[in-house]
């Protein structure tokens, strides 16, 4: 005890400066995660938010009604297509733009590193307004566009499937920009005597590319990987702002669906147990991305 005492004396200056973040995560996540674990085994409700005596204990009830539900069902699927094919989308299109910006030369491309850049800091709700109006079935954009050429023009949010494909499209443009980010401040920091040498070698553009670049990359690529993952399981804002989970619930996300029984429907121990649903899903994917990379990138 002594010992730890002592310890704890010698080394307080890094506890005190850590101090703060740590009551702000034990706060903000760590706290509401074990909150929300123990309300997934309850009935809450709004009646219960008011008096906590009409709180009952109901075990696992919950998550047996969850994997029954149908909607629940939907939206796991649909999660799982938002993820399949919008990551891969959203790593390829940002370390694309990276390349493109780092290897041009005239100031042009610093024009375009504002313009990819600012999809990522504009507000949902304008971002919307403006795809409502490219989507618009009758007088959008796109549709003018198709109609122009002789085709007919698409049900961008009314078609079940084409409604998920829209999302994804307006999610990957708004995610592109700060990846590219990432991905350019990794480029800056490899050294160039690297490129210097393998000139001198005779290697091509291609060649430097494909054995100096891309391995150099490899931890921005699993970091970019690894938080466009996260961000895509929980994919909320688009089909919120967009379609509310609709045509029939074919857009409907997980985050979505526990949004809607929380703050919508009042049925907050279901939600709970959705939402520590999806927590592990999260902790489970974020590992096996570890376990899979882990060779690779820290090496």
């Amino acid at each position: 005890m002594k010992n730890l005492v002592r310890n704890l004396n010698k080394y307080k200056y890094p506890y005190i400066f850590l101090a703060p973040a740590i009551i702000v995560l034990l706060i903000f996540s760590i706290v509401p995660i074990f909150l929300s674990v123990g309300i997934s085994f309850t009935d809450m409700n709004i009646k219960g938010l008011a008096n906590f005596n009409n709180i009952d204990f109901i075990g696992i009830s919950n998550y047996i009604e969850l994997f029954q539900d149908k909607d629940f069902t939907q939206a796991i699927l649909n999660t799982v297509f938002y993820v399949v094919v919008g990551v891969p989308f959203v790593v390829l299109l940002s370390l694309t733009a990276a390349l493109l910006i780092n290897y041009g030369t005239s100031k042009i491309f610093s024009f375009f590193r504002v313009v990819y850049y600012a999809p990522a800091v504009t507000n949902i709700v304008a971002v919307a307004v403006v795809w409502g109006f490219l989507y618009n079935t009758n007088y959008g954009l796109l549709n003018t566009i198709l109609n122009g050429v002789g085709i007919d023009g698409l049900r961008w949010l009314q078609d079940p499937l084409l409604a998920k494909v829209s999302l994804v499209i307006l999610a990957v443009w708004r995610a592109i920009g700060l990846n590219m980010l990432i991905f350019l401040a990794a480029l800056k920091g490899i050294p160039k005597s690297y490129y210097e040498a393998a000139k001198i070698d005779g290697a091509k553009k291609f060649q430097c590319l494909r054995y100096i670049t891309l391995p150099q990359l490899r931890f921005s690529t699993f970091f970019v990987t690894i938080t466009t993952l996260i961000g895509w399981i929980q994919f909320f804002e688009e089909p919120m702002i967009m379609t509310e989970g609709g045509p029939l619930g074919q857009t409907n996300s997980m985050a979505l669906f526990i949004y809607q029984n929380g703050f919508k429907q009042s049925q907050f121990g279901y939600a709970a147990a959705g939402s520590f649903i999806l927590f592990l899903i999260i902790i489970i994917v974020t590992l096996i991305q570890f376990r899979m990379n882990k060779e690779n990138v820290w090496e």
